[in-house]
């Protein structure tokens, strides 16, 4: 399924109007579009709003994709498709991007990879709605003191799935680790680079009392990058 981004810009294209002459007639900032394009990130609520007000003839609800048609037709169409379909609490949800990241139970899986590679849904126990949240994966909570006061153990991280050739070292992820062919470490650290040279990576804590370690990248099984946390400072 295609995201919002990349429905605006198969319309643009469609209509053959180049990025930069849309963000004149939406009278945007030259970055408005072409920076979420570039990045395939959400566009911000209001630049939404003006896109699809000033190009009346894009459908919304293609734009969720709760429509086959692209276009909106006027009387002489056969498809009239009404707009307070598109005015609902639903759709208002999905045009600004807010997503349902599902929550995992982490221990019920057999570890990291296994969660990244089925998300059977007997695995979610809710879903995570956030406004404006950039593009997750999933959700877990995490435990240890690693990471704090950053992250405390509880806290609830949201994550993107990668890989360690798109590494961007100085960022946090949750990253698992496998120390022989049974036994697996799921932590969340800081990931630099390490002394040892390319095949190896630095895993940095928080928590000055907690040692930093290198880890051969091949001994790595799954990583992601944490893209936000959730704390509770009251259970009522």
């Amino acid at each position: 399924m295609r995201n919002i981004v990349e429905k605006l810009k198969e319309y643009l294209d469609f209509k053959n109007i180049e990025i930069a002459v849309a963000e004149r007639e939406l009278g945007v900032s030259n970055a408005s579009l072409s920076k979420p394009f570039k990045a395939n990130t959400n566009i911000k609520t209001t630049t939404l709003e003006k896109f699809l007000s000033t190009y009346k003839d894009l459908n919304p609800l293609w734009v969720l994709d709760e429509s086959p048609n692209m276009l909106r037709k006027g009387n002489s169409g056969q498809i009239n498709e009404s707009l307070h379909v598109y005015e609902t609490k639903k759709t208002k949800e999905a045009i600004i991007g807010l997503q349902e990241v599902p929550f995992y139970d982490l221990e019920a899986t057999a570890g990291l990879q296994e969660l990244f590679d089925s998300g059977k849904p007997h695995k979610v126990l809710d879903t995570i709605k956030i406004p404006n949240l950039p593009r997750c994966d999933g959700a877990i909570s995490v435990t240890g003191d690693s990471m704090y006061p950053l992250l405390k153990s509880g806290d609830i991280i949201l994550y993107k799935e990668t890989s360690v050739q798109n590494i961007f070292y100085g960022e946090m992820y949750l990253v698992s680790v496998k120390s022989d062919d049974w036994e697996e470490y799921i932590t969340v650290k800081f990931v630099q680079k390490s002394e040892k040279g390319e095949d190896f990576v630095k895993l940095v804590s928080q928590n000055q009392h907690h040692q930093s370690k290198d880890i051969n990248i091949g001994h790595i099984s799954a990583i992601a990058m944490v893209k936000a946390s959730i704390r509770y400072n009251t259970m009522f």
